[in-house]
């Protein structure tokens, strides 16, 4: 079911949307060296496999975990016959890039300078952080997100209703909210839901009915052969983040530790903690980013086993956090709003005024400096017209937000005087 056109490829609107520069770039056959950063199942390598076919370039893949600098030699002096016998390009596509050491990412430099190769990185991690820095300028870096679950059940439909590469032959009755469990239990990963209906569609057989039941049976089979080290990798993050969120500090301790035996590579765990800090404890203690981040910097310094203190006391601290989720609420809020009302001017006097055209045409008269009031603060309207009164972010009940809710109900007082005050005078 791996896409093979533009049009088949589900989610990654950011990047693919028509009028989209990745998307334009690709189909008019003109692209650099690249990295694709994005959470596993979320398109990567299709994405590469689609540069290449849309370039015309030949795709030769590489295993950062399995192959070394030999192999790279071997791709290289092929790729340079290939380009001098018959003009053609080819796209190195290294899987997990993040695994080479910087002496390995140095062997691709001077063949990405030459043209030799159009290098194609794909990362799970932070190429700030992971990829060296001579290589990371030489390239562009593309996020790639999860998939939502709308994606995924896009994407199990289609399996669904192929029959030369899905399981449209098999003709099978799905019910809707089998296809629901399986795409919101696949964590934004395609490939993981795919496997998953695959399962459930070889347990039930041809003209089969794939319930709520059997999708969650092939779950738990799914994870038994996927994870390596025989744990359920997906069902253990989970457990993770939602012991954090329900301030339990001692399951959060013990899935971690878990996962810590079980094999699983610590940054997977930074990653889903980092976002746990901004979406569930968020302003109720704004130390948590700051410190979470700097508990994966300080195992990067120290590396095991002294680095997993670091991961056990930022655990414990976003467990016993005080919560709030307003943050990503007022977030969605406010992208909302910007999709409701993509065109709206900006106000005149909050506009900059650096042109005597501009000041005549009204631009920055009017605005109030804060700090010309002993409280730095004077009310005036900073939203657009026809939003105007809107409330995007609304503070919790808890931690540092009781003091954020203390601010804006006094600075609510201040406007509603200064509001008074206007009415009486005229």
């Amino acid at each position: 079911m791996r896409p093979r056109t533009l049009d088949e490829f589900v989610g990654q609107e950011q990047l693919l949307a028509p009028g989209m520069a990745l998307r334009e770039s690709i189909e008019r056959g003109k692209v650099s060296s690249m990295l694709f950063w994005g959470p596993p199942g979320s398109g990567k390598t299709t994405l590469a496999l689609l540069v290449a076919n849309y370039t015309e370039r030949e795709f030769v893949p590489f295993s950062a975990v399995t192959e070394g600098v030999p192999r790279v030699r071997e791709i290289i002096a092929e790729a340079e016959e290939r380009l001098a016998m018959h003009g053609r390009g080819t796209v190195l596509f290294v899987d997990e890039i993040h695994r080479l050491n910087r002496a390995q990412q140095d062997a691709f430099l001077p063949h990405v300078e030459r043209g030799t190769v159009t290098l194609i990185g794909a990362t799970t991690e932070n190429p700030s952080f992971e990829i060296n820095g001579a290589l990371l300028s030489r390239t562009r870096v593309f996020v790639l997100r999860a998939l939502t679950a709308e994606d995924l059940t896009r994407v199990l439909r289609a399996a669904l209703a192929d029959r030369e590469r899905g399981l449209g032959a098999q003709e099978l009755v799905v019910d809707d909210d089998a296809l629901a469990v399986i795409a919101d239990e696949a964590d934004g990963d395609a490939r993981r839901a795919l496997t998953v209906l695959d399962a459930a569609a070889a347990h039930v057989g041809a003209r089969g009915r794939i319930t709520v039941e059997v999708a969650r049976e092939a779950l738990q089979l799914r994870f038994s052969h996927h994870d390596k080290s025989g744990e359920e990798h997906y069902n253990l993050l989970s457990a993770y983040h939602k012991s954090l969120r329900g301030s339990d500090p001692q399951g959060a301790l013990y899935w971690m530790a878990r996962m810590i035996e079980g094999g699983e590579d610590p940054m997977t765990i930074f990653r889903r903690a980092i976002a746990m800090a901004a979406e569930d404890v968020g302003l109720a203690d704004p130390n948590a980013l700051p410190f979470s981040v700097a508990a994966r910097d300080a195992y990067h310094m120290l590396g095991p086993p002294e680095g997993y203190l670091p991961l056990a006391e930022m655990t414990i601290y976003l467990a016993t956090a005080p919560k709030s989720n307003s943050a990503k609420e007022a977030l969605s809020a406010a992208l909302e709003a910007a999709r409701e009302s993509p065109a709206e001017g900006v106000p005149l006097h909050i506009r900059n005024a650096p042109t005597a055209l501009m000041k005549e045409l009204g631009y920055h008269t009017g605005y109030q400096y804060a700090h010309d009031s002993e409280d730095a603060y004077l009310p005036q309207e900073y939203l657009p017209e026809r939003l105007r009164g809107t409330v995007l972010y609304e503070p919790g009940r808890f931690g540092f937000e009781k003091e954020i809710s203390k601010r804006l109900a006094w600075w609510a007082e201040l406007r509603r005087k200064s509001e008074g005050g206007d009415a009486s005078g005229s």
